[in-house]
């Protein structure tokens, strides 16, 4: 079959038009190392705005610290703060949840080592719960700001109950003799409390109960260590 010149004409001008269109898709892609390059260069120009977002974050919230710690300093010189701050510190003290130190007296208690007769009754010669009580008691009423038996914070929910040849403290602590009461107050006045005439320590040496005492410059009284629990109890719904 003759190709004809005007077929001739049209495949010389496609011939053209596909040489213009390879030329200009080589033209509009660029080499793979130079789109590696831009890809590389535009994460990196991400990475550095988000170094600088942070740094500026971080700075703003520097300058919120600064800002928050000069209305703390403010609100804590405050007079109404520092008597709160007192009151708190006592509040801690008295309900046992601080450790506290000062001056006041230590105080030991045994049992007595009398050789008894046949006749009398040994409950009598040896310490019992009612025997620490009173002496605790005395304290209390002498001054005592703390208590502690055998390095066990006494607080206000404090129980003290015989178990044996024991005491329990707390619920849950089991001591034995020699039990150590340290009392902080003032020295000369809880010692006298104790010792004078017909007071707790000449009672309990009646029956042969060891008791001594030395006032202390420095006592150190931990804190109660666990939460402190009160158990409300309802009233009954009788009538009268």
């Amino acid at each position: 079959m003759k190709i004809k010149g005007y077929h001739l004409v049209i495949v010389f001008i496609a011939a053209i038009i596909g040489v213009m269109m390879a030329v200009q898709f080589k033209a509009s892609t660029p080499p793979a190392d130079l789109t590696m390059e831009r890809t590389d260069k535009e994460r990196t120009e991400k990475l550095v705005a988000q170094i600088e977002h942070k740094k500026k974050q971080i700075e703003e919230r520097q300058i919120e610290v600064e800002q928050m710690r000069r209305e703390l300093k403010e609100v804590a010189i405050q007079p109404g703060m520092k008597v709160l701050q007192e009151r708190l510190i006592t509040i801690g003290i008295l309900a046992g949840t601080t450790a506290v130190n000062g001056p006041g007296i230590e105080v030991i208690l045994k049992d007595s080592e009398e050789i008894l007769k046949p006749d009398q009754n040994p409950n009598l010669y040896v310490l019992h719960d009612e025997d620490v009580l009173k002496v605790l008691n005395e304290l209390k009423a002498a001054g005592a700001e703390a208590l502690a038996i055998n390095d066990q914070r006494l607080v206000a929910t404090s129980e003290i109950r015989c178990i044996g040849p024991t005491i329990l403290v707390n619920r849950n602590k089991r001591l034995a003799t020699p039990f150590v009461i340290t009392a902080i107050g003032h020295p000369e006045t809880l010692y006298n409390s104790l010792f004078m005439k017909g007071g707790v320590a000449e009672r309990l040496k009646f029956w042969g109960i060891q008791i001594s005492a030395q006032k202390v410059e420095e006592i150190i009284i931990p804190s109660y260590g666990k939460s402190i629990q009160l158990e409300a109890r309802r009233g009954g719904s009788g009538s009268g």
